[in-house]
């Protein structure tokens, strides 16, 4: 039976795989180049230090991946300073980021604060050029204004905002923070720059790598990005944004899983025999297998369609969060399993990788929350 008309709106490319699915050779480039600057700068000893510190992150290595990376300008527009790809090779760029385990605000500033500064490009006062070459570092709360309890007043020096926005990741270090804030026409983004009185609360969170903090402003600046009639389709394109950009980091945490326990199961012997030749160990490793590859599926998939219509893409992204969420649940559970003793050890880097898989999990939802999502997209 022929496509109707709503299945061709739905997918675009029908019969075929969208522009962007199948890695070019610069992505696989990005990939290579990527992968060794983290093998080199990031291993999950100098990860671990780094989130202990004040920032919460290396700035030297954070200055490295924006100079040598273009992480921050990767994904903009050239007619505003970026290198002008998509969000397929911001998928490339989170993977890699989620297999190293990096505490630098790459999720944070140089995909969601990015993408958010670039609704409303030419306002007056949009910091995005400092964003773009990492001079100013940005972070987006959840865009619900159930946790970003803020009022905006205009006044003839600009918008001035009071109020308190909960859990925002890299609260603690963010100069730019895009927030919904009530106006009298009705919610808006804003993108605020806290003065040094702001009031920042760190919160206690699972997972030590990606801080989180509560920010508390009185009379601080903002420039306005969206109008009040174009705050929800905004609010859910950056939100889905979200949910792509974790999965795609999920979908590297599974493959490092994977590759570690995989490695383990081949050098640790019992009975005379390596433990990755019993039978059980096997099935359970090929479990993980596909589970990666489900993952990547899907979330190369979502990346390709978001970056030609991100409005076409919305069931897309909530596969994508289901499904490698579940993935990365199941790999770290695994991991610790497969790991034995070892794998519950303090200095063992399995329990890093699980805290940011459950950590993931609750910014953006467990996979019961997104299969929720795919369910009322479909009507069922």
């Amino acid at each position: 039976m022929p496509p109707t008309s709503a299945a061709l709106v739905e997918h675009p490319w029908p019969g075929s795989e969208p522009p962007g699915l199948s890695p070019d050779p610069e992505q696989v480039q990005l990939r290579e180049s990527l992968r060794g600057l983290l093998g080199k700068y990031s291993d999950i000893e100098q990860v671990r230090a780094a989130a202990n510190t004040g920032l919460g992150y290396s700035p030297q290595l954070w200055r490295t991946l924006v100079d040598e990376m273009s992480v921050t300008s990767l994904a903009a527009p050239e007619h505003h300073g970026g290198l002008g790809y998509g969000t397929a090779e911001l998928a490339v760029v989170l993977e890699e980021c989620g297999r190293a385990l990096i505490c630098e605000p790459v999720y944070s500033s140089a995909v969601l604060g990015t993408h958010a500064l670039l609704t409303a490009p030419e306002a007056e006062g949009n910091p995005l050029p400092d964003v773009l070459a990492g001079n100013l570092v940005a972070t987006m709360s959840s865009l619900d204004p159930a946790t970003d309890d803020l009022r905006a007043t205009s006044s003839p020096h600009g918008w001035r905002v009071d109020g308190t926005v909960t859990h925002l990741v890299g609260g603690r270090s963010a100069d730019i923070v895009i927030a919904s804030a009530a106006t009298a026409g009705g919610q808006r983004l804003f993108a605020l720059r806290p003065p040094n009185d702001a009031v920042r609360t760190d919160l206690r969170v699972l997972d030590p790598t990606r801080r989180q903090a509560d920010l508390t402003v009185r009379d601080c600046p903002a420039v306005a990005l969206t109008a009040p009639e174009a705050t929800p389709a905004v609010r859910s394109r950056l939100r889905d944004l979200a949910t792509l950009a974790l999965a795609c980091e999920n979908t590297g945490i599974v493959e490092r899983l994977l590759e570690m326990t995989v490695e383990y199961a081949g050098t640790r012997h019992q009975f005379g025999r390596a433990i990755g030749s019993f039978q059980a160990v096997k099935h359970r490793l090929a479990d993980l297998l596909v589970s990666l590859e489900r993952a990547r599926s899907a979330s190369r998939y979502a990346a390709a369609l978001y970056a030609e219509d991100p409005d076409s893409a919305r069931l897309a992204v909530a596969v994508a969060g289901a499904v490698c969420t579940d993935a990365a649940v199941h790999a770290a559970a695994e991991a610790v399993q497969l790991h034995g003793g070892v794998g519950f050890t303090w200095e063992h880097p399995a329990h890093s990788y699980f805290r940011r898989a459950l950590g993931n999990e609750a910014a953006q939802g467990d996979a019961r929350t997104h299969r929720a999502r795919i369910g009322a997209l479909i009507g069922v």
